[in-house]
This record gives C-alpha cells, sequence and structure tokens, in this order.
C-alpha cells in the first residue's frame, strides 16, 4: 500500500473516531444545560405585588421598576392592583386567599395604604411559614397571622432599604415598600431593616352568628365579574342547617326573601336560574347561572344575611 493511501485510510479513521465520540458527547451537554436553566429558574426570587392603585395610571409599572432595579432577577407575580380602593379588608381577604399556594421565602408587597404619610408603621412581617410581607401596620395581614402564625415583625426605618432620601409622604409603595421588597428578594438581612414591632394592628371583621333559627352573616364581597355574592357564612356550619344538595331553600337578603336551590355547581340549574353554593374558598354563595345576580338583584355590599334552620319559618326576622 502507497503512502498517500496510508494518509487517506488513517484520516479517514480518525475522522470517523471524532465523529463517534461527539456522537456520544452530545446528548450530555443538552442535559447539563437544562438542569443549570432548571437551577436557575428554581433559585430566583420570588415577590408577589398587590395594590389599590389600578391600572389607569402608571404607580404599579414605577413600583416594578424600582423593584427590577434593585433585584434584576426578581419574578414579580401579581395578585391584583384592582382591589377596591382603601379596603383594607377585602386586600387582607385577597391576601389571604393566594398565600397558601406560595412557597416559604416568598416575599409579598402589600399597598393598600389609606393612612399613607400619617404615624402608622410600614412593617415586614415574617410568618412561621417562612414568608415575608411588606406592608403597612393596619391590619392587612391579621387572616394570614392567624392562620399560619406570626414568627416576628419589624418596622421599617432603615433608610438604606429605601429608594433615597428624599420619601414622598404620599407614595410610599415606590420609596418604601417596593425597594424593601426588592431588598428582601435579593437576600438582605431582614432583620437589619429595622427594630422589632410587639403589637400589631388587627382587623375585628364581623363573623357568622349562630342562632337556634339558623345563620346571620353578611355579604362580604362580590365575585367579578360574574357578580355573584360572597357571604362570610361557611359552608360547613351552613351544612348543619339540615339542608341537602336539591333542596329548595329560602333566604333573607337585606330582609328581603329568596328562593332558590342549594346545588354543587352552576349548571345544574337552567341558564338564568339563581343557585345557593358553597364556594371554592368553603363559604356560601348566591348566583345566577350565567348572569349576574348583584345587577339583576340591585344587591351589592355590605349587606346582610339569614339563612334558616331547614324546615324553620322566617317569621320574626
Amino acid at each position: 500500500m502507497s503512502f498517500h493511501s496510508r494518509r487517506v485510510i488513517s484520516g479517514f479513521l480518525l475522522l470517523a473516531v471524532c465523529a463517534w465520540s461527539h456522537g456520544c458527547a452530545k446528548p450530555e451537554q443538552p442535559a447539563k444545560n437544562q438542569a443549570t436553566a432548571t437551577q436557575s429558574a428554581a433559585a430566583r426570587p420570588t415577590l408577589v405585588f398587590m395594590t389599590d392603585f389600578g391600572t389607569a395610571n402608571d404607580a404599579v409599572a414605577i413600583c416594578k421598576a424600582v423593584m427590577v432595579n434593585i433585584a434584576p432577577d426578581v419574578r414579580i407575580m401579581d395578585i391584583t392592583h384592582q382591589v377596591t380602593p382603601f379596603s383594607i379588608e377585602e386586600g387582607a381577604r385577597f391576601l389571604s386567599g393566594v398565600t397558601p399556594y406560595y412557597p416559604a421565602g416568598t416575599v409579598f408587597v402589600v399597598v393598600i395604604d389609606p393612612g399613607v404619610g400619617t404615624n402608622r408603621k410600614a412593617v415586614v412581617v415574617k410568618t412561621k411559614k417562612g414568608q415575608y410581607f411588606v406592608l403597612p401596620d393596619n391590619g392587612l395581614i391579621t387572616p394570614v397571622i392567624d392562620r399560619d402564625g406570626l414568627d416576628s415583625a419589624r418596622e421599617i426605618a432603615n433608610s438604606s432599604w429605601m429608594i433615597g432620601d428624599a420619601i414622598s409622604s404620599t407614595f410610599h409603595g415606590r420609596d418604601i415598600f417596593s425597594p424593601v421588597g426588592a431588598h428582601l428578594a435579593a437576600g438582605w438581612d431582614y432583620t437589619l431593616v429595622g427594630p422589632t414591632v410587639q403589637q400589631l394592628v388587627r382587623l375585628t371583621p364581623k363573623t357568622a352568628n349562630i342562632t337556634d333559627k339558623g345563620i346571620e352573616g353578611d355579604i362580604i364581597a362580590l365575585d367579578d365579574p360574574f357578580g355573584s355574592l360572597i357571604t362570610d357564612i361557611p359552608g360547613d356550619e351552613f351544612k348543619k342547617l339540615g339542608y341537602s344538595l336539591g333542596d329548595r331553600v329560602t333566604v333573607l337578603l337585606n330582609k328581603k326573601p329568596f328562593t332558590l336551590p342549594y346545588t354543587k355547581t352552576f349548571m345544574d340549574v337552567p341558564v338564568g336560574d339563581p343557585l345557593l353554593y358553597v364556594d371554592s374558598r368553603g363559604r356560601v354563595g348566591l348566583a345566577l347561572n350565567e348572569r349576574n345576580f348583584s345587577v339583576v338583584n340591585k344587591i351589592t355590599p355590605p349587606g346582610a344575611i339569614f339563612i334558616p334552620k331547614k324546615g324553620s319559618a322566617l317569621k320574626g326576622k
């Protein structure tokens, strides 16, 4: 065999070996990259944001810009920015409903703050679940700590955690709550934010009253945009009144009688018909199938509701 032939064959064998070795190695590299990407995504801090600012102005966008400037890798999740203006009770209800679905270490920034610029405290609250809440000390956190327990709370007093020296008297969402939330998401030690708060402001929400005649409660909200009525009557307490699925129930709404069936879901009645059901949060609700109960019946919260025990008359209520 000539020297030239030997060189061609050797070159061919070398290329074949290289191709074989690279072919074997290819599956490993994407797998490694995928694992790295998964770890990186898991390591990204999560900040959950809720306000009553609405979406008709630039307030929410400004707050998010502050957050991202401090913590570029943060994932910002929104609960809503359509909380009824100044409604601490509604904000507390939304916050309590969302937090169970987030893990320990999540940072919540909540700004429903009718007392902005007054002597009300701005605080960071840590629950026993290991979640952090940056919010005004006005009761917003009450239902969360009632359920999850309070680990500790601190007043936001360290100016290095804020946006700067010139703090607005009307936009603490930008100047205090957003930067503090972002610093927490970036891993700052929250014990340095300020002194311990011994006692937080608490909400004292009304609760349903159970009597020997039935349950007296309140219409606390609408399930918008559908217009279903949300009450403060626990579904478990309603079930103790003796009703079974399919029974017709006569209730008093603002002292006016309404009769409607107790069903499991909306399509258990014809379109346009009313129903009483236990909603996804475990509370009694009133709805119209594919219609707006509130609009049709001209009922909006706040309001009163009474549900009698099965077989009891409504006389005297």
